[in-house]
């Protein structure tokens, strides 16, 4: 009888040992997440998945990617997704002000870009830019924003005074080259890997927003959005996700070298293009949502509305740094 209660106290035992060391993806929370799966969103996606880093906080991640950049704002617009991450931050905007039940959760991306011409095109200036096709990401983008805006503050040239050739940064990169536009409005890294195209750097975006605005605060791409829904019931969960974003961003500043290949193996990038890609790094992806942050995203609004692209504001509670405050606890 006493070998037989023990036993039975053993396989307990057992049982509670083996409960305890189940894998946390079987208790996992799931999570719906898009992305576009191009420009700076595309690394960042890359890397996000094959390293696992919202799988490792304990998630259950769906990836919705998507071929257009205003693909994962529109699929949050009729619930088809939880979260998106790199979401262009105007537009992420401009849906909170009609109305969508969203909320804007992290800073994700710097809106880093360089206004330039081939080296030897006659335009000497931004100011020469006048009645030119000019390439740039689509209307709708935090980038086609910021551009359009800067072009009139900053050197009086208005949306009717050039035509935009819209693409993605690899077009821009083509239409350039083969000369179908005068200028465009691309990132250093796409930059970095025309090394057989020579060109005329006229305009840093950063720089100019800077002035634009009379502050240091640079100005935000793109931000993680979430549908209020998704927040509301699992606000620990976003929570996880931003931790993993963090994660992310620090893992690719210090593993270049990795983040170039697993480019290589996702996008079939080759290896000078990814490298090329991995060492804008630092410059391209953050992980925040402090005041300043939040007042960099405000500012852009009322830019960008004096510019005709938004007609409403986003209501204050939009800007939800709650998630962001619970992933700080997470280490």
């Amino acid at each position: 009888m006493i070998a037989k209660k023990l036993t039975v106290h053993a396989i307990a035992v057992s049982f509670l040992l083996f409960a305890s060391a189940l894998p946390a993806t079987l208790h996992a929370q799931k999570i719906k997440v898009g992305y576009w799966t191009s420009g700076f969103s595309l690394g960042f996606g890359a890397v996000m998945e094959q390293q696992k880093f919202a799988e490792k906080e304990g998630l259950d991640v769906e990836w919705v990617k998507f071929a257009e950049v205003n693909g994962p704002t529109r699929a949050i617009v009729t619930n088809s997704i939880d979260l998106a991450f790199a979401a262009p931050s105007t537009n992420s905007m401009a849906i909170a002000a009609d109305g969508v039940p969203v909320k804007i959760v992290l800073a994700t991306q710097i809106a880093e870009a360089q206004v330039v011409v081939l080296d030897n095109s006659p335009i000497k200036s931004v100011a020469e830019l006048k009645g030119k096709k000019i390439g740039m990401s689509p209307a709708g983008s935090a980038t086609h924003a910021l551009a359009t805006a800067i072009f009139d503050q900053n050197f009086n040239i208005k949306p009717s005074d050039f035509t935009v050739v819209p693409g993605n940064e690899a077009r821009l990169a083509q239409f350039l080259s083969q000369r179908e536009i005068d200028a465009a409005v691309i990132r250093s890294v796409t930059i970095a890997q025309m090394d057989e195209v020579k060109l005329r750097y006229l305009a840093p975006v950063v720089d100019e927003w800077k002035k634009l605005t009379k502050g240091n605060a640079a100005p935000i791409l793109a931000v993680t959005i979430v549908h209020n829904d998704y927040l509301a019931k699992n606000a620990q969960a976003v929570a996880k996700f931003i931790a993993a974003t963090r994660k992310v961003v620090e893992y690719g500043s210090k593993n270049k070298a990795r983040v170039a290949e697993l480019l290589q193996k996702v996008a079939n990038m080759n290896s000078t293009d990814a490298r090329a890609y991995a060492d804008q790094w630092d410059g391209a992806y953050m992980a925040t949502f402090e005041p300043q942050d939040i007042s960099s995203l405000k500012r852009m609004h009322e830019i960008v509305k004096v510019e005709g692209g938004i007609k409403k504001d986003p209501p204050e509670s939009a800007f939800d740094a709650g998630a962001y405050s619970l992933s700080k606890k997470i280490k």
